[in-house]
């Protein structure tokens, strides 16, 4: 029953009206044909009409195509759908999840909005204009050698159309330097359930987005889902679900349009909990995220998982060893995810860039036989020194883009399990409470 609550508000999985159904084999395939959006009630509200809430969630959404949903009335049993047919670039999908988590090789995620590389260039004195901001990836994007342990990139909107300084499209360069492009693909996220909770938005027109990048060059594409964990009772099981079906629906949408979905279930490491708490919720988060992939009949073998961590809360007054959280966040995994995935690239979360470093490493050297690749995808802990460093000044470009290479080399010895000796990093802890992208 609980569960099921969620439906209400799960999210309006969408297909553009327009659109043709999956099954025609058009080049833009969207996901099942929904009802819109429909206005949440209060959290009491739920409560008061249980009865009527499973039948009134099934009509309003009109759920029909990838997902069953059994009938808990009594009045009919629920058919399992038939096989599915599998994306028109089934191949290609599971040829570029592996070579996104290539031994040795991570993702750099410079895909923040522009807001929020505007918080970054604030903090050396340089305004949030376009110029600027195509100067700081450009410095990333020709840096020397990156792709030695550098596999891919994810962008945001604006980035992945954007040229360089003599004219050369950044897509250009990073596939002349064997960098696979990728494209953050959520909106943003809203409030609703408990407070503070939110759903991640941007299903909505997904499938013709998802088309359009593709013929762009991007070939791998990412959606953060973002819960939390407070004394109150956060993560309710509707924000779980909610979540979970939303990353679903995502990823089939994305799969079906030639992009490999990046599935990311962040469960944040703010508040005062312990390290077994964080390793609970996160644990039956990511089971309820792999359930709904399966009801969406997701290709495994072509997607890739980002999720956080164990540690624990920032708020605990406890740290963990680079072991302890090798061990939680493994062992985790183990229990939830597929062996089928080629590999789960892990989120900085706002550990500095050394934490997280020798947290992979950890993960690598204790279990070098794990099923999946165990790889990154860090924002802040591969470019804050950077950024210091370049502090807005052509003549420190080079002297970046060394730091830089220095930062993805160590994280690409921890992804296999070989990084030591002294970290190239300059910054301390990355921690932003209630961190947006």
């Amino acid at each position: 029953m609980i569960a099921n609550v969620a439906l209400v508000g799960a999210i309006c999985f969408v297909a553009s009206s327009g659109a043709a159904d999956v099954q025609t084999g058009v080049s833009i395939r969207s996901a099942p044909v929904v009802a819109p959006m429909r206005m949440m009630p209060t959290r009491n509200a739920f409560r008061m009409q249980p009865r009527n809430l499973r039948a009134n969630a099934e009509a309003s959404l009109e759920l029909k195509g990838y997902i069953p949903y059994p009938d808990t009335t009594g009045k009919e049993l629920t058919k399992l759908p038939p096989i599915q047919e599998k994306s028109p670039y089934s191949d290609e999908l599971k040829a570029t999840a592996a070579a996104i988590v290539a031994d040795g090789k991570g993702i750099l995620a410079c895909d923040e909005s522009t807001k929020t590389i505007g918080k970054r260039l604030e903090q050396i004195g340089v305004p949030n204009e376009e110029t600027y901001r195509r100067q700081w990836r450009e410095l990333l994007f020709r840096t020397p050698k990156m792709n030695e342990a550098i596999s891919s990139a994810i962008l945001y909107e604006e980035t992945l159309a954007q040229n360089a300084a003599d004219g050369t499209p950044f897509v250009d360069i990073m596939k002349a330097n064997n960098v696979i492009p990728g494209i953050k693909v959520d909106t943003g996220v809203r409030a609703t359930f408990m407070d503070g909770e939110t759903i991640t938005d941007g299903l909505d027109g997904l499938a013709e987005r998802a088309a359009g990048y593709y013929k762009q060059g991007a070939r791998f594409a990412k959606w953060r889902g973002v819960l939390r964990i407070d004394p109150n009772g956060a993560p309710s099981m509707e924000a779980i679900e909610a979540n979970a079906r939303s990353l679903a629906h995502y990823g089939k949408i994305c799969q079906m349009n030639g992009l490999v979905p990046i599935i990311e279930p962040e469960v944040l490491m703010d508040g005062p909990h312990t390290i077994e708490t964080q390793a609970w919720v996160t644990e039956k988060v990511q089971a309820a995220t792999m359930k709904a992939l399966s009801d969406v009949n997701i290709e495994w073998e072509g997607m890739l998982l980002k999720p956080n961590m164990i540690l624990p809360g920032t708020d605990s007054g406890t740290t963990a060893t680079p072991e302890e959280v090798a061990k939680f966040t493994v062992e985790g995994l183990k229990r939830t995810l597929p062996a089928a995935v080629p590999g789960i690239t892990f989120l900085s979360g706002g550990q500095s860039e050394e934490e997280a470093t020798r947290n992979l490493n950890a993960m690598n050297k204790l279990y070098p036989n794990a099923p999946w690749k165990l790889s990154f995808s860090f924002g802040r802990a591969l470019q804050a020194s950077v950024l210091k460093a370049w502090d807005g000044k052509d003549e420190n470009v080079g002297a970046a883009q060394n730091l830089f290479y220095a930062l993805a080399k160590a994280n690409g010895d921890a992804a296999l399990g070989k990084f030591e000796g002294a970290h190239p990093a300059t910054t301390g802890s990355l921690y932003e409470k209630n961190y947006v992208y």
